[in-house]
């Protein structure tokens, strides 16, 4: 999918290289929830995030916004389980005429994980994957036991 970087986009990527050494892939400025969340190359997701946590603070203060890191990975069940973590993707269900996509977790609990306060995981999800991957993310649904 095409994704375009703006100048913001690219000094916020910048200052993450200057300040973690990681490398990240895209940057969005999510101005609904006030975040950026970066898309970090698969492997460098240690050195964003720094020991205890220190490299997400320090951008913070110097963004003056939250961050939000997300790992990315080539496959899509991979990556969507790095999406939504801590909540527990069990599978995805896509039609490719719509390009819809709807999402299993593991139980009712992970449900609202997954679709988050104010509804900001799901958003970010909906961006990223509509980014990456070019689909549309429908609903998110508890995996049905088999009794």
């Amino acid at each position: 999918m095409e994704r375009n970087l703006g100048f913001k986009e690219r000094r916020y990527i910048e200052e993450l290289r200057i300040l973690t050494k990681s490398t990240a892939l895209d940057c969005l400025i999510d101005d609904k929830f006030d975040r950026i969340i970066y898309v970090i190359k698969a492997g460098d997701m240690g050195y964003a995030i720094g020991k205890k946590g220190d490299n997400i603070r320090r951008l913070q203060g110097v963004t003056g916004r939250k961050v939000e890191m997300v790992e990315y990975a080539e496959d899509l069940q991979e990556f969507l389980s790095n999406i939504f973590k801590p909540a527990q993707v069990i599978r995805f269900a896509c039609d490719d005429q719509t390009k819809k996509m709807n999402i299993y977790v593991s139980d009712k609990n992970d449900v609202g994980i997954a679709i988050g306060k104010g509804g900001c995981t799901i958003e970010k999800a909906r961006i990223l994957i509509r980014r990456f991957h070019g689909y549309e993310i429908g609903e998110v649904f508890p995996e049905e036991s088999a009794a």
